[in-house]
């Protein structure tokens, strides 16, 4: 299966040129990358987000193969959908799935299962695709896209990626592709959005959760993030580091009404 661009136009150039230009803007040259595990990034349009998301992608070493990880914003598909084959069609050239890690990760779960029909019109995978495709050329991946979920069903997920990640044998990165608090004031999104980060950077995954639910909390990939966490800290993941947070009013200069972005690695 071909899958084709959704948000192209929309939430990033697309065209090729246009699309190295906006990342060559966003992604800067560091002297020496570093070894991740794991990585948050927003997946709303460039011009709102594409900073944070190029400055984490500036730091992390990012090897061939990587998981990206997207909240489910359409309710399409399985709830806990893993698409193991095919190729997505970007403006920078066509990225193939990597099937055998894919396969993996559903073999090891029984929530994962294998769905094409949630990443049709999902956005959240698709926008950190870029970013990815131009620091590592060579990317193979394997795209999920999660819905609502409890913590018990989070940590097997989570738990059952660390095991497929560990039997593959080779370097993969996590992605979990997120935004933080969707149209509320400045101060409240920040303040709102503290809570959650303060348990990213503790790597409490079950703590994450419950912070977001129980403060209403609109980070819509909080699930996405708590099981990267619990893959990652199986995967031996001891401590994140907040790379950068910023607010849609600090583009527009409506601090009224904002989303928060937050960027950060997981090690």
């Amino acid at each position: 299966m071909i899958r084709e661009p959704r948000v192209a136009n929309q939430f990033y150039p697309g065209r090729d040129r246009d699309l190295k230009e906006d990342l060559s803007g966003r992604i800067k040259e560091v002297e020496k990358k570093e070894t991740v595990l794991a990585l948050v990034s927003p997946h709303a349009g460039y011009v709102y987000s594409g900073d944070v998301a190029g400055a984490v992608y500036s730091i992390a070493e990012i090897p061939k193969d990587v998981v990206v990880m997207g909240p489910n914003h359409h309710g399409l598909g399985a709830p806990f959908s893993v698409m193991d084959r095919g190729t997505w069609r970007m403006p920078s050239g066509d990225i193939q799935i990597n099937q055998k890690l894919a396969q993996l990760m559903v073999g090891e779960s029984r929530w994962l299962r294998a769905d094409d029909q949630a990443h049709i019109n999902e956005h959240s995978v698709e926008v950190q695709l870029p970013f990815i495709h131009y620091v590592q050329p060579a990317l193979e991946f394997v795209p999920v896209v999660l819905s609502t979920a409890d913590y018990q069903t989070c940590e097997e997920i989570g738990s059952a990626i660390a095991r497929a990640i560990k039997s593959y044998g080779e370097p993969v990165v996590i992605v979990a592709s997120t935004d933080m608090t969707h149209y509320e004031s400045q101060e409240s999104a920040q303040q709102k959005d503290q809570f959650a980060m303060e348990r990213i950077l503790a790597m409490d995954p079950s703590g994450l959760l419950d912070t977001v639910f129980r403060n209403n909390i609109s980070m819509c990939g909080v699930i996405p993030t708590t099981v990267t966490l619990i893959a990652a800290k199986q995967l031996g993941a001891t401590k994140a580091r907040k790379i950068a947070y910023a607010t849609s009013g600090d583009v527009s200069g409506d601090y009224s009404y904002v989303v928060g972005y937050a960027g950060f690695i997981i090690q």
